[in-house]
This record gives C-alpha cells, structure tokens and sequence, in this order.
C-alpha cells in the first residue's frame, strides 16, 4: 500500500481511533475474558454504545493521544494504543495497550506499536519520561516494554484483585536519557 501514516513502523501503523471502529469485532474483544483479563475494562460488561461514548470522550483529550493499532498490509484493526495523560509539566506520561484480535497475538505487533509511540514521545513531543505497569503474571506485556527499553522500576505487592486473587503489578519506565543513549532496542 502506498498509504502515508501519521506513525508507522515496518508491519503497523496508528491512526485515531474512529466510531467507525466501534463494531462487532471491537466489542467482542472487550467482552472475552481471554482478551481483557489484564485490561481495567474488565469489570464492567461493555456495549457497542458505551465503547462508542468512550471512543468519542477520548477523541476530545488532547493530551491524551489515543490510536488503533492498524496492519499496514490489509488496514485491518487490531488493537489499541494510549499515550497519557501527558504532564506537560513533569514532561511524563503512561502508554497502556492491547492487542484485541487474539490472532495476532504473539507475533511481536505490540513491541512494534510501542517502539513507535516511545519514538513519538521523545522526539515529537519532548518528554522526558514514560511509563507503563502491567500485572506481574502478564508476561508478553512485560517483555514488549522491555525489548523497547524500559525497565523495571518497582513492584506493587497485592496491588489489585483479577476473579478473588491479589495479584502484583510490574511498574516498567524508560527516561529520555535512557532512551537516546541507546537503552532502547
């Protein structure tokens, strides 16, 4: 495709999420438990009109840039992508993601997006830090940050609760230094 992206790697591309994106497929992946054990969207059952609300309210943040994760060679949408909230003061934000079709799961698209969302971070907008957490047991979360560079900051004990078990959370970060002085993979 000769398409040109607003962010884009060697296999994706991001893009706003759309309403248009709103459809039976997003909404499956937000009601499989397979899918959102490890998003905060879990405890709530989501509808096609609640997702649509949601979609439109984060349309309006603007320091919190919010993309579909989109494959470059058939523009099919797999998941999502949030850079935010920015502190422009403190100059940080957090990234959060998911790979929603389970068919591409595993195949390294999650590194990819947030390699091009760290790159996005640092040189367009000029923070200085990023960071992101992920449950303890989530372990393909956990390895896509770090083949991009962050690192393990801390460890939240019995931070939350997933079905009746406390689980941990893994606090992962990449600081602007760390990043042009080749941390990053």
């Amino acid at each position: 495709m000769n398409n040109v992206y607003y962010l884009s790697s060697e296999r994706i591309y991001l893009r706003e999420v759309r309403l248009s994106d709103v459809n039976e497929r997003y909404y499956s992946w937000l009601n499989d438990p397979e899918i959102y054990q490890f998003l905060e969207t879990r405890f709530v059952p989501r509808s096609l009109d609640n997702i649509a609300d949601f979609v439109k309210r984060m349309d309006a943040k603007e320091n919190e840039p919010f993309m579909a994760i989109c494959l470059k060679e058939n523009d099919l949408h797999i998941g999502n992508i949030k850079l935010g909230p920015i502190n422009w003061h403190h100059r940080n934000a957090d990234i959060s993601l998911f790979i929603g079709d389970k068919n591409y799961w595993g195949k390294g698209l999650a590194t990819e997006a947030i390699q091009v969302v760290t790159d996005y971070a640092f040189h367009m907008l000029n923070l200085n830090k990023i960071k992101a957490g992920c449950h303890a047991t989530n372990l393909g979360s956990m390895k896509a940050f770090e083949k991009c560079g962050y690192l393990q900051e801390g460890l939240l004990r019995s931070h939350g609760m997933s079905n009746g078990v406390l689980y941990d959370a893994v606090l992962l970060g990449i600081t602007a230094q760390d990043y042009w002085q080749g941390v990053k993979k």
